[in-house]
Formats: C-alpha cells, sequence, structure tokens
C-alpha cells in the first residue's frame, strides 16, 4: 500500500514563500499608510499588526484602521 503519495516529505511547516511576499506587502503597505509609527503605545502596536495582516483592506478599500481600532 503506497501511503502519503504525492505528499511533500518535509512536514510542511513554515509559513512558505507566498507567506512571506504577503507579509513583505502588508510591511509596504502599512508603512506607506502610516501605521508603523510610535509603536510604544498599545493601540498603535495593534493598528500596525492589523494592518501587516489586513492590508488588502487598507491598499484596495481604503480602510482605515485607525477609527476602527481606536
Amino acid at each position: 500500500m503506497m501511503r502519503g503519495f504525492g505528499r511533500r516529505g518535509t512536514g510542511g511547516r513554515g509559513i512558505g514563500f507566498f507567506g512571506v511576499v504577503y507579509l513583505a506587502i502588508g510591511l509596504l503597505v502599512a508603512a506607506t499608510h502610516g501605521y508603523l509609527v510610535a509603536w510604544n503605545i498599545p493601540g498603535n502596536i495593534l493598528e500596525g499588526l492589523a494592518a501587516i495582516i489586513l492590508w488588502p483592506l487598507v491598499a484596495f478599500f481604503g480602510v482605515d484602521l485607525h477609527t476602527l481600532i481606536a
């Protein structure tokens, strides 16, 4: 019996290439929209992390996370 036929043998741990690209784009979008400033305030840290993860909403739909989180 052939078990795991066609599966990757490395275990698949980590975020992978596309995850790294997604987060890199998120960093760029968050930096250009002013979410990566004054990280000494907990609300700004939350806004920055949310902007990195939710960058398509910020870049394509113009969602302002400053008003949603603060």
